[in-house]
């Protein structure tokens, strides 16, 4: 889990809103798109690895993958995120 502390310093580093855990119910939604394959990441690249966390920026669009416990905040490894997510 993240530590809250460090939840309140993070923000997005290309619009620098602030971001927040996203919740087991978009988890779940994210997740069973990956299986679907159907989940890019803003690099292009396929996302293949179920997610157990991640941070969700405060405007809904843009997922940040946690990765034993560390926040991946590169923007080429975010995941853009449909408005039915």
């Amino acid at each position: 889990m993240i530590d809250q502390s460090l939840l309140e310093i993070l923000v997005c580093p290309e619009t620098k809103q602030p971001l927040r855990v996203a919740d087991v119910g978009l988890l779940e939604k994210v997740n069973d798109l990956i299986s679907a394959g159907s989940v890019t990441n803003r690099g292009g690249e396929p996302v293949t690895v179920q997610m157990s966390g991640a941070l969700i920026r405060e405007d809904g669009d843009v997922l940040y993958p946690v990765r034993d416990d560390i926040p991946i905040m590169l923007i080429d490894e975010s995941i853009p995120l449909p408005r039915q997510a």
